[in-house]
């Protein structure tokens, strides 16, 4: 283990430090779905609420849909994190911190009941996943792609 620790770039700290801030950041949105669950009376297992459940069932509806969202992306958000601070741990680190304030800014505007409110800061969190993915070279596989692919296109066309 230990020689493993020492291959990591001394700055890799700071990734995983980004990785236990999104934990806590993930913690605090599941308490406040938790609280509107309670708060609205929808109970588990129902992922939604319904008109039937309540009348504020639009507003449970964004909360937890705000929280729902940040877990769909968390996945590829910790991978690229992972494995892009290998190779660029200061750079990934301050967009994994973009990232994490902006994904903040994003349940807290979704769950006002507006969805239109997660976007002003929250939608910075895309870019910074496309920040992420331009430092691991990903960048490079999709063009690739798309020119391998639309050659193929245009010799059977």
């Amino acid at each position: 283990m230990t020689e493993l620790v020492q291959l990591l770039p001394k700055e890799y700290g700071y990734i995983i430090l980004n990785l236990v801030a999104y934990y806590f950041l993930n913690f605090y949105m599941s308490i406040q779905v938790g609280k509107a669950r309670k708060k609205y009376n929808v109970m588990y297992p129902a992922l939604y609420a319904t008109e039937a459940d309540t009348k504020d069932y639009k507003l449970f509806n964004c909360i937890q849909r705000g929280h729902q969202n940040s877990l769909e992306t968390l996945p590829i958000f910790f991978v690229m994190m992972v494995v892009g601070g290998l190779k660029h741990p200061l750079i990934s680190s301050g967009l994994g911190l973009v990232y994490t304030v902006s994904r903040y800014f994003y349940f807290t505007g979704y769950s006002s009941g507006d969805p239109k409110g997660r976007l002003p800061i929250g939608g910075f969190n895309n870019l910074a996943l496309l920040g992420l993915q331009y430092k691991l070279g990903l960048h490079e596989d999709v063009e690739r792609f798309w020119e391998g692919h639309i050659n193929r296109i245009l010799r059977t066309g």
